[in-house]
């Protein structure tokens, strides 16, 4: 009866202890979907303190997602976990660095905006890349309520969005090459918005891959260098 009371104990113990690194998780996100967020605003707003800001705080992250790291390598020593406990350690190990290289994103948005506070770039140069930012902060948002919720099928939403992200990435570079050969005066501002649309379209990337994680945590199937028609056969299983 002791024995099986200790078990139960260490049990309760160990599903609380993958819960808190849950909410670690989630707790990375919010601060990742805050700097993303003001890295933007930065940038269409020519607020430059509000980049610096973003710059100084990407330590945060970098802290955060070490910490994490140590839990896990901490809860493998330890628990070494099986099945579907360990599909959820070996998740989260890669969910946060997809988090710190967003946040890195981040920080690269804000020295671009930096550099275009310094220029005065086409209104509509900007809207583009307003409506870009809103496409991926809204892929970021879902891929983290996914795992919140450890819903697949929101999941899969995410994966199917980066399409749309993908082009609307490749129009304004389109765009942005016209303008550079209409005149060798708009190179620079050009190239800041063709750079910043790049660290977007990854941190649409990366959000899809915070989601394939999810759903070989919950499906145990690793689903990475498939189809999107694959994934969604994958996920009916």
């Amino acid at each position: 009866m002791a024995g099986e009371q200790v078990h139960q104990h260490i049990s309760k113990q160990f599903e609380q202890e993958l819960e808190n690194l849950r909410h670690q998780v989630l707790a990375m996100g919010g601060l990742v979907e805050s700097q993303l967020a003001d890295a933007v605003k930065s940038l269409l707003e020519n607020d430059v303190a509000l980049a610096e800001e973003v710059i100084a705080n990407d330590y945060k992250v970098n802290s955060m997602e070490v910490e994490i790291d140590e839990k896990c390598t901490e809860i493998l020593a330890r628990r070494q976990p099986a099945a579907r406990d360990l599909r959820l350690v070996l998740a989260v190990i890669k969910m946060i660095a997809d988090l710190e290289r967003i946040g890195d994103e981040a920080r690269g948005i804000a020295r671009q905006s930096l550099d275009l506070s310094t220029r005065q770039p086409r209104r509509n140069q900007l809207s583009e890349l307003e409506q870009l930012a809103r496409q991926v902060r809204s892929m970021l948002h879902d891929a983290l309520d996914a795992f919140a919720r450890m819903d697949v099928d929101l999941a899969l939403k995410v994966v199917e969005e980066d399409k749309v992200v993908d082009q609307e990435y490749e129009t304004i570079v389109r765009q942005q090459i016209t303008y550079m050969m209409e005149d060798a005066r708009n190179i620079p501002i050009a190239l800041d918005i063709m750079w910043s649309a790049r660290s977007l379209e990854r941190i649409g990337d990366r959000s899809c891959n915070m989601c394939e994680y999810l759903i070989y945590y919950v499906k145990g199937k690793d689903v990475r260098h498939i189809s999107l028609e694959q994934l969604e056969q994958e996920i009916q299983r």
